[in-house]
């Protein structure tokens, strides 16, 4: 293993220390790289400005997503215009809130729909997560008590989301849904929240708290480099395919009496 390690190395490299985290609700923001890159590569138009937040909108111009670390308390916000028999929707997230489960959710705003019903309690039950009502309230605890999501009903009736996760110091974040949100994004969010594979900080970039777990890992640039390669080459062949369903030429068959007619008059 230690032969084939140095032989990938490039000039000069030096591993570097990364700590894989757990739960992955308490790794801190992240890279917001992760989610930006896959967007882009994935046609979404880059709206920011030099020394502003960052914006990206979608092809269509219907959803735009904006990072904002300038303002507190700061983060993420996700703005879906009204179109058709779709309401306008929001989702805010905090700061803190790992880019792997941002990308959750917008990754998902990159593909076609599913025809499946959306579950969002699915995948917390797959994990074991606790879950309890409260009247017209709905509640999901992870195993650890860490993170939540929660489901309650306004005075009107309408369906509001709410999600988070918190250390015992108080460090965390939290998301909120409107009512419109799409629930097929909802049951994104809630699967990569519910996800159990660790997520990997640089040294320097884990947070300071007692309820998570760490495993060092020495890493070579070049594989980081792979790694955001690969996610972006995966992004890019789905866009490609997509465009290429939608725009290729249609071709009409010849009618097979058109040959048997042919085949007929010789």
């Amino acid at each position: 293993m230690r032969k084939k390690q140095r032989q990938g190395r490039g000039p000069g490299e030096q591993p570097e220390q990364h700590y894989l985290v757990e739960p992955r609700a308490l790794a801190g923001g992240g890279d917001i790289r992760h989610v930006s890159e896959f967007l882009r590569a994935s046609g979404w138009r880059d709206k920011s400005k030099k020394g502003g937040p960052l914006i990206t909108e979608s092809p269509d111009r219907s959803v735009r997503i904006t990072y904002d670390p300038y303002v507190q308390p700061g983060g993420w916000t996700i703005h879906g215009a009204a179109r058709g028999h779709q309401a306008e929707w929001w989702a805010v997230l905090g700061r803190q809130t790992p880019v792997e489960i941002i990308a959750g959710l917008t990754d998902t705003l990159t593909r076609p729909r599913s025809a499946h019903a959306p579950n969002v309690w699915a995948p917390l039950e797959e994990q074991r997560w606790q879950t309890r009502p409260e009247g017209s309230h709905y509640t999901a605890t992870s195993p650890d008590g860490a993170a939540w999501m929660h489901f309650r009903q306004d005075p009107d009736g309408n369906a509001v989301w709410w999600a988070g996760a918190r250390d015992r110091q108080g460090n965390g974040w939290t998301a909120q849904f409107t009512p419109s949100t799409p629930m097929h994004l909802v049951q994104a969010f809630s699967a990569a929240l519910a996800n159990p594979e660790p997520v990997m900080r640089p040294r320097g970039r884990v947070p300071h708290s007692a309820q998570i777990r760490t495993t060092s890992v020495s890493v070579l640039p070049s594989q980081l480099s792979a790694w955001q390669h690969a996610r972006i080459a995966t992004a890019r062949a789905a866009t490609w395919a997509r465009n290429w369903n939608v725009n290729r030429p249609r071709t009409t068959a010849r009618p097979h009496i058109h040959a048997a007619g042919s085949r007929a008059r010789r």
